[in-house]
């Protein structure tokens, strides 16, 4: 394969660049007015299913992706199915490997991470999804949940696309398949049921101010309290360190982080309470999004905070685009849409390279 001969070292470096590239051509076309559907669009999807699906197996360059080798070696040799955490991912793994290669199972997974991103975007923004799926892959947290969190990127790939039905047995079913791909997607699932009976964004709201001072005020005993009560072997994060290396070991309260998830929040407060924007889709996914990242800021200066921040942060894009694509505000709408895309990359961009790189 040709992305082989790409050096490991230089595989996600590259990644960045040519999403540099079409951000910055994205940005320009924007700044022109122009704002149609063009089939040239597909192939970035088509592009990272294939770059991140293809890349070489590694462990010190992608993370886990060396635990899911070995897994599916295991099974491949014989193995049975013991573990009956992520029941439905275990499976894939399981049937995958005899029938596929190890590389075609990366494929797969890659698929599975984006195909559901594409088909949320298509259905809500119709000609204009292009722009909501270049913020989506363009998020802080994109790439490395497609190559090293994988379950759980499958897993919140698959919750997007259960919100995004209309019919509640879809609904149903694919937030089944997301939990039970990981068990983490509980948080965001809890959200979502909450909304089928409260959806006033106030609330939500004040909920995720009111996280802020508790958090600051109560240290270790957020931790304490959900790792208490919740028998699982991950929440072992919330309480432990671990001897593995990470960029978000804890470091205290997180006021970059914090400050990064409030670009959500400005976002829907400003189209809901500034503008008055009566979408209860949008609502939804707004109200979702609080109540899951006010569960992160109250446990913030845990150990690898970043797994319980995309709890959050995997709707945060489409939380900044999705009324800017769906509303007409009466000003200039895509050369602004052309400056969100542009600033929202350039947060990804420079942390990457420059303070993760």
């Amino acid at each position: 394969m040709m992305f082989n001969l790409i050096p490991l070292e230089f595989y996600t470096l590259l990644y960045y660049q040519i999403l540099l590239v079409v951000t910055f051509f994205t940005f320009v076309g924007l700044q022109r007015g122009a704002f149609k559907y063009s089939d040239i669009q597909l192939l970035l999807p088509l592009f990272l299913i294939f770059y991140m699906g293809l890349r070489p197996v590694s462990g010190r360059y992608f993370g886990d992706m060396a635990t899911y080798s070995r897994m599916f070696i295991n099974y491949q040799q014989g193995a049975d199915v013991k573990n009956v955490k992520d029941i439905f991912f275990q499976y894939l793994v399981y049937y995958a490997s005899k029938m596929m290669t190890v590389q075609t199972f990366f494929l797969v997974c890659a698929a599975l991470y984006i195909v559901p991103l594409y088909l949320v975007c298509r259905k809500w923004f119709n000609s204009y999804w292009f722009y909501a799926f270049l913020m989506v892959v363009g998020s802080f947290s994109f790439w490395a949940y497609g190559t090293n969190g994988i379950r759980n990127g499958i897993a919140a790939s698959l919750f997007l696309l259960a919100i995004s039905r209309e019919k509640r047995v879809f609904q149903l079913l694919w937030l089944i398949a997301s939990v039970s791909f990981h068990k983490s997607m509980m948080l965001p699932a809890v959200g979502f049921l909450i909304t089928m009976f409260y959806n006033k964004p106030e609330g939500f709201f004040y909920l995720w101010l009111a996280a802020i001072p508790l958090s600051l005020l109560l240290p270790g005993f957020w931790d304490n309290m959900f790792a208490s009560w919740i028998d699982d072997e991950r929440i072992s994060y919330l309480t432990k360190g671990n001897i593995n290396n990470d960029n978000f070991r804890s470091v205290g309260f997180r006021w970059d982080f914090l400050l990064y998830s409030a670009t959500g929040v400005y976002a829907g407060w400003y189209y809901i309470f500034k503008k008055k924007l009566h979408d209860a889709l949008y609502t939804k996914l707004f109200n979702i999004f609080l109540f899951a990242n006010a569960f992160w800021i109250l446990v913030i200066r845990t150990n690898f905070s970043n797994r319980f921040a995309y709890l959050s942060w995997f709707m945060l894009a489409l939380v900044i685009v999705y009324p800017w694509l769906k509303k007409y505000f009466g000003i200039d709408q895509t050369k602004i849409l052309g400056w969100i895309t542009l600033v929202y990359f350039m947060f990804t961009y420079l942390m990457n390279m420059l303070v993760y790189g």
